[in-house]
């Protein structure tokens, strides 16, 4: 795969290079590769990223960044007032670069205004004229996985590749989260952990159904005296309870419950976590923990999870992948996917553990 760039970045290895993240936790791990692209070629450079709130945590958990800059819209940085005091705020750094790993044109507007020299990134959403360094966002980029479609950008533009793992550090802060979390919910350290979850936020044609994640976990409870849990956003609680009110055991429903921070730590102490495509799948790959992703409206191919501990459920059939919110005929792809298709994924990850 080879993409163009208008020319390359003439590298200085020890200036301060502004990156502007994306907004959405899976689209940030899967930006985490590019990331260290960006250390492994400028070791020396102070890197500092660009983000919402929502998922400062994650880039803060990378080895490869040393700042995060909270975008706070809503908040200060809302309308065109709130753009230029960013602006301004970015300006005051003097950072030599900016790489825009995010797509919009607001991104390149905003490093414009901050008058950062070097700004570079994809020529979509018709900002191309915004850019110093532009890379065509062409056809074929697009169908590539996401991890390759940010290093595509990122190899054009000169720097060196690092890898396609993401990289994320938990410590002794996310084992004291977890621990104190299990104490509350009594929970045993060393029991099998298992985690769920059944939401997704882009619509209902990614989610599989309450009552088949209840029957794998009453199974996975059965067979493996397994402790499930349920984890996901406020949006996912009401089908978090819904998969407890079909269940016949003790799960501990959490969605909406937890902080993303919270949510790392608890994933990062499971043996096993189920999941529709959603950002925690992605973060539970990236932290390799053994995975079973269910598709249903989505690509398997371009966004995939990371990790070589995942078993993903698909059916590939001629409508799929729709990319739809909403089923529009009969939800095929997900009624296909039963009960023993995802406990048997489930199983064999944990007998090879």
């Amino acid at each position: 795969m080879k993409v163009r760039s208008s020319k390359k970045i003439p590298f200085d290895t020890r200036e301060p290079i502004l990156i502007r993240g994306t907004n959405w936790i899976g689209d940030v791990i899967m930006t985490l590769p590019a990331i260290s692209a960006i250390r492994d070629t400028l070791p020396h450079s102070r890197i500092t990223v660009l983000a919402k709130p929502w998922v400062a945590t994650i880039y803060r958990m990378s080895p490869d960044i040393d700042e995060v800059i909270e975008f706070q819209s809503p908040g200060i940085h809302d309308g065109i007032t709130g753009k230029f005091r960013l602006a301004g705020q970015l300006k005051e750094r003097n950072f030599a670069m900016a790489i825009l790993l995010q797509n919009a044109v607001e991104a390149a507007i905003i490093a414009w205004l901050a008058r950062i020299p070097i700004r570079a990134g994809y020529n979509s959403d018709g900002r191309g004229i915004l850019l110093t360094h532009s890379v065509q966002r062409t056809k074929e980029i697009r169908v590539i996985h996401q991890i390759h479609y940010y290093l595509e950008m990122l190899k054009s533009l000169g720097f060196q590749p690092a890898g396609e793992e993401p990289r994320l550090q938990t410590g002794d802060e996310f084992r004291e989260i977890s621990q104190d979390i299990f104490s509350r919910h009594h929970i045993t350290p060393g029991d099998t952990l298992i985690g769920m979850a059944p939401g997704a936020t882009y619509g209902p044609a990614k989610m599989w159904f309450p009552e088949r994640f209840a029957a794998v976990g009453d199974k996975l409870v059965d067979d493996f005296s397994a402790q499930i849990i349920l984890l996901g956003s406020k949006g996912d609680k009401e089908r978090a309870e819904s998969v407890q009110g079909f269940s016949k055991n003790r799960i501990i429903n959490l969605a909406g419950k937890t902080s993303l921070k919270e949510a790392v730590a608890l994933i990062s102490e499971c043996k096993l976590f189920i999941t529709n495509d959603s950002g925690l799948m992605h973060l539970a790959g990236a932290l390799d923990i053994p995975l079973v992703a269910i598709f249903g409206s989505t690509n398997p191919i371009t966004t995939p999870p990371a990790g070589e501990k995942s078993i993903i459920i698909h059916h590939d059939i001629e409508c799929s992948p729709c990319l739809k919110k909403v089923c529009p005929t009969d939800f095929r792809c997900m009624e296909m996917i039963g009960v023993d298709d995802v406990y048997g994924a489930a199983e064999k990850l944990l007998l090879n553990r």
